[in-house]
């Protein structure tokens, strides 16, 4: 019979969990505690490392697309290939997953898209290593002291900022220095929504809400899901009580609404149709949402006008549904060439729109400026969308991913050649542009950015 386990203690801060959880202490027949057990996460949390042995792990370190250009059966026998080589690497002692400094990184064979991640690690002097969220490098692991010799490079601000992001961006270096000194563990706490990074180190805030870049892609967003991973850089790197939180639409949609609220107003109350205007009788009330009634249509707008501002909301599309928000409205005519814009809101996942313009496809400006495609939420799920409109420029970010971010003073060509004599506006009303299916918006919030 195998002597019973002692697993150690975990410390976590979070929301949804107590801020001191306790792991359960095993005491053998005679009293003593002995070997460490497999690790004990936090309610709702999931090992990624079951403290035994390399079961859900793979080497990788190249593109992913290369990867997932593979067929399923040829997926499978790359992570078969990679483990001859992996277990030369990476190997347990004890409670930890280690790793000599060389070989590929360690990959979750798991794929995930919004979750809450758990870590710790331990390395050495003059290391350098990180931790990939899906896929992408990086968060970032290095000596930070100056005999480390990468001080002109960052390090000296120390460690978990998303290093491989633009200079000057935000997230690229951490807001503190927050690195334990070597031989102590350290501890991350990453949350990843959408292309949005949040990361505390050592229960210190070091990245706020960063958007995490495409490094493999710039001109696209963060992949919508991928495999987490510990990268591998020349330096032993110790592991320790890895647990990931998948996070669901609903508190996603939270997080999102709940960052940088200062200064929002609800402009639909979700009762009655109080401070809107148009053809409203073709729109109803249900469940405290705004429903366009199926065949019905038309433009509805916000009896106040805005210049500059941001709007933040959620949508919930049917299959194949289709409206839109009317940018800078003047009030009567069509949003998508008398106004500014209309952004649209569109299930461009169902068949009957395989062959749209990109300037079609949902969050673009309709027929001026095309948008980034495949990071709604399946229908029937509430999405979050988060518009700024400033000046000429128009921002839309869709479920923490930003979608379209462009200059409508400088298109010149237009879908099928339709001009869009609208587009200068520099005000207008704020709506949503029905087009006979029963789309649902809640949450409606607007803020003025006037004299920002």
């Amino acid at each position: 019979m195998h002597p019973m386990k002692k697993s150690r203690l975990i410390t976590h801060l979070s929301k949804h969990t107590p801020l001191f959880i306790a792991a359960v202490v095993a005491i053998s027949p005679f009293g003593a505690p002995n070997a460490s057990a497999a690790p004990i996460p936090p309610q709702g949390f999931t090992p990624l490392f079951n403290g035994s042995d390399l079961s859900g792990w793979y080497g990788m370190n190249q593109d992913p697309r290369k990867l997932w250009a593979l067929s399923k059966e040829d997926q499978a026998k790359f992570r078969d290939a990679s483990m001859a080589d992996f277990k030369k690497h990476w190997t347990v002692d004890g409670d930890d997953l280690v790793n000599d400094g060389h070989g590929d990184y360690a990959t979750t064979v798991k794929e995930y898209g919004d979750y809450e991640l758990l870590l710790e690690y331990k390395t050495v002097a003059q290391a350098d290593s990180g931790i990939y969220l899906r896929a992408t490098p990086q968060v970032q692991i290095w000596d930070f002291t100056e005999a480390g010799g990468k001080w002109n490079i960052g390090a000296d601000k120390g460690s978990g900022g998303l290093w491989n992001n633009s200079p000057g961006t935000a997230g690229k270096d951490p807001l503190v220095l927050a690195d334990k000194p070597f031989g102590q563990w350290n501890s991350f706490r990453i949350l990843q929504v959408g292309a949005r990074t949040t990361v505390y180190l050592n229960g210190k805030l070091v990245v706020d809400h960063a958007n995490m870049e495409n490094y493999w892609d710039r001109k696209n967003p963060l992949w919508k899901t991928g495999p987490i991973q510990l990268q591998t850089h020349g330096g032993e790197i110790r592991w320790r009580n890895v647990f990931i939180r998948e996070i669901g639409a609903q508190e996603a949609n939270t997080i999102l609404a709940n960052r940088g609220n200062d200064g929002f107003k609800t402009v639909f109350n979700g009762r009655n149709f109080d401070g809107w205007a148009g053809p409203l009788e073709n729109y109803q009330i249900q469940d405290g949402a705004l429903v366009c009634k199926p065949e019905h249509g038309g433009t509805i707008y916000t009896k106040e006008e805005y210049s500059d501002f941001m709007v933040r909301l959620e949508f919930k599309l049917p299959p194949g549904g289709n409206n839109g928000l009317a940018i800078r409205y003047p009030g009567t005519g069509d949003t998508a060439y008398g106004g500014m814009c209309e952004l649209q809101v569109l299930d461009d996942t169902h068949p009957k729109y395989n062959s749209l313009d990109p300037r079609q496809v949902h969050g673009s400006a309709y027929g001026m400026a095309g948008a980034h495609k495949g990071f709604l939420r399946p229908t029937g799920e509430w999405n979050f969308e988060e518009v700024t409109v400033k000046g000429s420029t128009i921002k839309v970010e869709l479920n923490g991913t930003i979608i379209l971010d462009t200059d409508l003073s400088k298109i010149s060509e237009y879908m099928a050649n339709s001009a869009h004599p609208g587009k200068n506006r520099t005000s207008g009303h704020f709506g949503f542009a029905g087009h006979s299916d029963p789309v649902m918006f809640r949450n409606v919030q607007i803020k003025s950015l006037a004299g920002h």
